[in-house]
């Protein structure tokens, strides 16, 4: 017999795949969820800055829940890592291939996020200082909690500076350290930093220990004591499932997209920090119920999905 084929399958099981998949459950799709656990959500200790919860969640709890409340309508979850994506230009049929096996769908959602670029230190090291706070990422969600702190910035070029100058507004203890050698820093950037009294020290950098709950960089200029370091390097997008099937990328290397998340390539859609935005959870949370709702609407323009009387669905459970 023929495998059965999906409506949806959603690759990725962060705020936006997890979002998407509730949605796509409560409209009766048959969808699947095919995550490889790298969510960037699931490295927060605790997030204070998501609704609903004043005192704060871990990551790795949100996304439990998510899960749980997306395959409690229905949504089934593989824990797998997509390697393959094809699509047949005849039927418009996706297939997607992992480790233990593949998937055929009508639509695609990718929402597969980034991975920030991480700063030269032990692996181990880095792990306890993130669940520490003395490490963080995104002081769009966390840069409350360093207010009045002693703050590091690990960066270059203009979003290293960018970064610094953001942090600045929450304390008066910034420093924006070089990762490789020495600053190299435009005129005018030099001239920002110095009116808001950030401090610029040349690397290369390294954090190095954790003492007192500090966390102690190494530079060419000596070793510096922070409560916490923002590494400000960049990341890398995850957009390789849809260039494989010609999906088209924008300047910054996110998925290009219509406002209802459709990306250039008909039945595929791009959700959350793959696609061009602000990377927050609730942003990404939005754009996986909108991109649901598309998905949804589209696959019943080709094929509408009326919902048989209750008497015909007891028959067919029954076999009678």
């Amino acid at each position: 017999m023929d495998e059965p084929i999906l409506d949806c399958l959603i690759v990725g099981g962060g705020p936006a795949g997890l979002t998407a998949a509730i949605y796509l459950a409560r409209f009766h799709l048959d969808i699947l969820v095919v995550d490889g656990g790298k969510s960037r959500a699931s490295w927060i200790p605790c997030t204070r800055n998501h609704a609903g919860y004043p005192d704060g969640i871990a990551g790795t709890k949100l996304l439990q829940r998510m899960r749980d409340q997306a395959c409690k309508y229905g949504a089934k979850i593989e824990t797998e890592f997509v390697t393959k994506l094809e699509r047949d230009e005849k039927t418009g049929l996706f297939t997607a291939t992992w480790g233990s096996g593949e998937a055929k769908a009508r639509s695609v959602l990718l929402a597969t996020g980034v991975a920030n670029r991480r700063p030269p230190m032990d692996e181990e090291l880095h792990d306890d200082a993130l669940a520490r706070g003395l490490v963080r990422y995104c002081p769009i969600c966390d840069g409350y909690e360093v207010t009045d702190k002693r703050v590091g910035v690990i960066g270059s070029d203009s979003h290293g500076v960018s970064e610094a100058l953001f942090i600045r507004s929450y304390t008066a203890d910034v420093t924006l350290i070089a990762p490789d050698k020495a600053l190299n820093l435009k005129a005018e950037d030099h001239a920002k930093l110095k009116d808001a009294g950030i401090e610029c020290v040349d690397g290369p950098a390294q954090a190095v220990a954790i003492a007192d709950n500090c966390i102690v960089v190494d530079t060419a200029e000596g070793h510096y004591t922070f409560d916490s370091i923002y590494p400000a390097l960049g990341s890398d997008t995850h957009t390789q499932l849809g260039e494989m099937v010609g999906a088209g990328l924008a300047s910054d290397g996110c998925f290009v997209c219509d406002p209802r998340q459709r990306t250039s390539i008909p039945g595929l859609y791009a959700a959350g920090d793959v696609v061009h935005g602000l990377d927050q959870i609730g942003h990404a949370m939005g754009e996986g119920g909108v991109a649901a709702t598309t998905i949804r609407n589209d696959l019943c323009a080709e094929e509408p999905r009326w919902r048989e009387p209750v008497e015909t669905l007891e028959k067919a459970e029954t076999g009678s």
